[in-house]
Parts: C-alpha cells; sequence; structure tokens
C-alpha cells in the first residue's frame, strides 16, 4: 500500500484524566484516539506509526487542509502560499490579504500563524521519538534507517523556521515538558542565523547517511530517502548564500547542489510539464506526498476552477506573473517583440504559460474559458458570480482534467504534490554556479556551467524554449536565473522566499496586484485593460521576516526575543 502520510488515527500521548468522585460508568472509558506512552516505548508497531505521524502536522488553524492533515507548506490548501506573493491573490482572503497589505503583527499572522508552533511541536515529537529509538527492541538496520527518517523530518523544521524568522532556538534532542524551568536559559535563546543553519545542515547530513537511495518495498513510498535530504540541503544552502542571509558562501550551495547531481538518479521528466504535477514518481520528483483514494485533500479543482464550471475561484494568477512569461523567441512579451500581438496576448506564450494559467480563450473542458464582459461565462457575469476571479485568470497547473470539477467530493484530489524536484537543484547549481564563476565556468567536479543547467530545463519535451546564448553577463545570467525560477517553479512555494533572501521584495511586494478587465467589442475583438486586483499591498523592512506569535513570547515569559520592527 503507497505511504500516504496519514493515519486513520493520530497518536497522542495520554495521561491520566480526574473525574473527581464520578462513579465507574461511561465517563470511564480510554479514548480511542490516545496511547498510554508506555505502548508507544515497548511496542515497534506503535512506535514506528508515530514517525509515520511526523510527515504531517496538527491543525492549528481554521481552513488547514481538508480531510489530511497539514504537511510541510501549504501545498494543496484552500489559500495556497503562492497567495502571499505576487503570483496570485486569495479570491476569498482567507487572511492571506492582511499578508500582502503588509499588516502582519505578532497579534495576527493570518494564514501564516502557524510555522512556529507547528515546527517545535514537531521538533519536541521527533526528539522524543529519538529518546524512545535508543532503548525500543528493533533491529540495528531498522534503528538506523528510523533515526535517519526522524533527523531529516526534525531538519526540515529547522529549515522551515529559518527560512521565515531567521534566529532560531535550537532545542538539541532535549525533551522539554511543561514542568521543565522556564528559566532555563537555553530554552528561549534565539542563536545566529548562521548557527541554526549549520545545525540543520548537520542534521541533514546525518540523515542522508542513514537513509537509502530509493523507496523499496520495505520502505514505504513517498517516506524521505538520501536524495530528499541532500536536496532540502542543497535548498538550505543556496538560501544560507544569499544576500538576506549573508551566511554562507556561493561555493558551498554549487557543492550542496552538485551532491544531488552525483547521485545520477534523477533528470528532467519528458513527459510534458503540466503532466508532470499529475503523476506519482515520476523521475523528476525528489520528495513528494503521494494521496490514495481514502486520504483526501483539497478537491482542487472545484476549489480553483473558473465559476462558469462551477467553481470556486481560489488562487488566482496576477496580472504581475503573466507578463513574465516569455514570448516562445525567447523575448520578452512587449511590443518590441515580433510575435507579440497586443489584440491576442497569449498567443505564442512560453508554453508553461498556458500549463500554469487559465486565461480567457484557454481550451478547458468542454468549453474555452470566458473571462470577457460582457457575458463571458467565466466573469462576473456568468453564474456562480460571487466565485468570478478579482485577475481575470484562474489556475491551471495542478488540476486534472479527468476528475469532477462539481460534486468531486471522494473522487478527485489525488494527484501528489511534490515538495522538491530536480528542476530546482539544476537552478539552485545555476545561480550558484554563476554567482561563484559566472554563467559559462564549469565547476570543479561540475559537469556542465550555470548557463547550460538552465537551458536543461528550457529544452524540456513540450517546452523546447530557445536556449540561453553564450557570452551572456553575469547580470544578465542572474536575471535570467531569477525569471527562470519564477516561470518553472510557478505556485510552488518558492516566489515568497526568494524575492525575501534575494532582498528585492520591498519592490516586487510594493508593486500593486495587478489583473486584466477584457472587454468584448462589438466585431468580435477584445480590448485589454489594466486594473488593480488587490489594493493596498505593502512591504516593510521588517517583513522580510515573520514576527513570533504574541503568545509565543508571553508562553515564555518574555524571555523569547521578537524579530525587529514588531
Amino acid at each position: 500500500m503507497k505511504y500516504n502520510h496519514k493515519l486513520s488515527v493520530l497518536i497522542l500521548f495520554a495521561g491520566a484524566l480526574a473525574l473527581g468522585s464520578c462513579k465507574k460508568d461511561f465517563l470511564d472509558t480510554k479514548a480511542t484516539d490516545r496511547i498510554p506512552a508506555s505502548t508507544l516505548q515497548t511496542d515497534t508497531a506503535v512506535f514506528e506509526a508515530f514517525v509515520l505521524n511526523e510527515y504531517i502536522g496538527a491543525r492549528l488553524q481554521n481552513k488547514e487542509a481538508d480531510g489530511s492533515n497539514p504537511g510541510f507548506g501549504r501545498g494543496f490548501e484552500y489559500s495556497m502560499w503562492c497567495s502571499v506573493s505576487d503570483e496570485a491573490i486569495y479570491n476569498n482572503d482567507d487572511d492571506t490579504w492582511l499578508v500582502q497589505r503588509g499588516q502582519l503583527a505578532p497579534e495576527n499572522l493570518g494564514a501564516l500563524g502557524v510555522i512556529w508552533g507547528r515546527s517545535y511541536r514537531s521538533i519536541r515529537e521527533c526528539n522524543y521519538a529519538l529518546s524512545v529509538l535508543a532503548n525500543i527492541s528493533m533491529s540495528a538496520a531498522r534503528k538506523s534507517l528510523l533515526e535517519g527518517e526522524i533527523k531529516f523530518i526534525r531538519a526540515f523544521r529547522y529549515l522551515d523556521l529559518i527560512r521565515n524568522y531567521g534566529r532560531v532556538v535550537l532545542m538539541g534532542d532535549k525533551v522539554y515538558n511543561l514542568t521543565d524551568n522556564l528559566q532555563d536559559p537555553f530554552l528561549f535563546k534565539r542563536v545566529s542565523i548562521k548557527e541554526g543553519i549549520d545545525y540543520a545542515v548537520a542534521q541533514f547530513d546525518q540523515a542522508a547517511a542513514k537513509l537509502p537511495l530509493d523507496n523499496s518495498s520495505n520502505w514505504e513510498l513517498g517516506r524521505a530517502t538520501k536524495g530528499a535530504a541532500l536536496a532540502l540541503k542543497s535548498r538550505l544552502i543556496l538560501y544560507a548564500a544569499s544576500p538576506l542571509y549573508n551566511s554562507g558562501t556561493w561555493q558551498a550551495a554549487v557543492d550542496a547542489a552538485q551532491q544531488v547531481i552525483a547521485l545520477n538518479k534523477y533528470g528532467i521528466f519528458q513527459g510534458g510539464y503540466g503532466n508532470l504535477f499529475l503523476t506519482n514518481q515520476t523521475n523528476e520528483a525528489i520528495f513528494e506526498r503521494l494521496f490514495t483514494k481514502n486520504a483526501n485533500h483539497v478537491h482542487l479543482e472545484i476549489a480553483n476552477g473558473p465559476n462558469g464550471y462551477g467553481g470556486w475561484a481560489g488562487n488566482t494568477p496576477s496580472q504581475n506573473l503573466v507578463d513574465v512569461y516569455q514570448m516562445t523567441n525567447g523575448l520578452p512579451a512587449n511590443s518590441s517583440n515580433p510575435l507579440y500581438n497586443p489584440a491576442t496576448p497569449y498567443a505564442n506564450r512560453d508554453p508553461r504559460f498556458a500549463a500554469t494559467v487559465l486565461y480567457n480563450g484557454a481550451s478547458y473542458r468542454e468549453r474555452n474559458v470566458e473571462t470577457f464582459i460582457p457575458g463571458g461565462k467565466d466573469s462576473k457575469d456568468g453564474s456562480d458570480n460571487w466565485n468570478t476571479t478579482k485577475t481575470g485568470y484562474y489556475l491551471k497547473k495542478f488540476m486534472n482534467d479527468a476528475y469532477p470539477l462539481q460534486n468531486p467530493w471522494g473522487n478527485a484530489g489525488f494527484q501528489p504534490w511534490i515538495y522538491i524536484r530536480y528542476a530546482e537543484i539544476l537552478l539552485n547549481f545555476a545561480e550558484a554556479a554563476n554567482e561563484a564563476y559566472g554563467p559559462d565556468a564549469v565547476p570543479s567536479g561540475a559537469s556542465y556551467t550555470a548557463r547550460q543547467a538552465v537551458n536543461m530545463i528550457r529544452a524540456r519535451q513540450g517546452v523546447n524554449m530557445p536556449a540561453i546564448a553564450s557570452g551572456i553577463s553575469q547580470t544578465d545570467m542572474r536575471t535570467a536565473i531569477r525569471l527562470e525560477r519564477q516561470v518553472e517553479l510557478a505556485f510552488e512555494e518558492h516566489r515568497f522566499y526568494d524575492v525575501r533572501r534575494w532582498k528585492i521584495a520591498d519592490v516586487t511586494e510594493n508593486l500593486p496586484m495587478r489583473g486584466v478587465i477584457i472587454t468584448k467589442n462589438t466585431d468580435g475583438t477584445f480590448t485589454y485593460t489594466s486594473k488593480v486586483a488587490l489594493d493596498g499591498r505593502k512591504f516593510e523592512t521588517k517583513h522580510y521576516w515573520l514576527p513570533i506569535p504574541r503568545a509565543e513570547i508571553l508562553a515564555s515569559n518574555n524571555q523569547l526575543e521578537q524579530n525587529p520592527g514588531y
């Protein structure tokens, strides 16, 4: 049976239930969703189930996931991570607009309010699992695998904390309890960014040394592998070298990406860019969350589909994103490009555009999308107009047209969510190699240049975008790599962090969130008018890091240091 990151019953610790002087009756029955710690410490099957559950987290906020608990990040939820960046807006807000408008506060982080709490809860549980593993009866080989898996999950939680808050509290292997002394000087001490990164990198290395190269019949699908540990380490070391972190070197980032490449296990999926996100276990997916029919998540098609089809609009792509897709000749989509026609602005675009965005005239299911006015079926003139897109676009990426859009319950939502894939590793390598050596130098131990790595992605079957030519400057190559990340990794939870680590968020996140009004003329042609889809966007220097929730500060008796500006 495929591993789906979900158990029918989540395992919790049970303490004694005080019932005063109640007689022994139905109130004395034991809760069936809790087990005593003694069972966890002696029953290997229960312990392994506990470890398995660490791939998901507890629901700590309204509208988190649906049918299965949150995984790593906000993938496949109603408001996705794209909708707190310049990629999209969430049509129905769901506490994302306050992030876009710079209204974040320690008392209200909106959709981003659970990262600190969920991460440290998971870290404590991982520490507890390691303490049990040391004494539980199990083969040495199996113990080693589980240790690698636990350290992998713990390292990811630290990665998530670092990229959102910067300086973190390192808990080591200690299992803290409510009865511990709150005056312990290490319990709330935030270390430097470099110290936090060094610790998480070491954890990824230790995990990689114990994890298998491949999932096999005795190592369930979807769980951590050596490649997954090294790939997430590559992401973290790239962040470390970036301007916001300034805690590492570009050479180290080259080496970390090269470690994954040297496994000779992964490649660029050649079955179509759109199909990559609908297919389990491709050669490109390094670490992914798999779902089965008995483990539903948000039904993406209805959650994000056009209102004329009965969809709810959901995460609607912005004009800001649409404008960055090049024409098929590899040049920008503007009036100086001979392939660009303002009367048909979506023609001749990078094929990844049509695989990512539903636009007016796009072929979708039984007809073409109609976001025009007057009379467009997917506009405010269509049915269910409260679900009309505010940007003029709908999300196509991740959507499986074979699944029902209307009444999908239990019959849709089974595509994978890819946490990290090989194209990201090539882009990590390209960025680091360009910064360290320039576009056309082959780093020691590598087989290609930064420019060639990007071209491998652009040459994907079905994409076939023109190669970036040799002779490009380092500055222009930097721009090309950043654009390639924006297009290739759109809606995959990268843009929010990329613009921050590059320290360009003060520009990108202060631009209006634009959309388009499409008017159908009497002769059948269309007029395209730019509009502001979400007003009041604002980004301040303090927003490069999230504030630590006020509740966490108070729980520490004000010993936990808040991020500057909050």
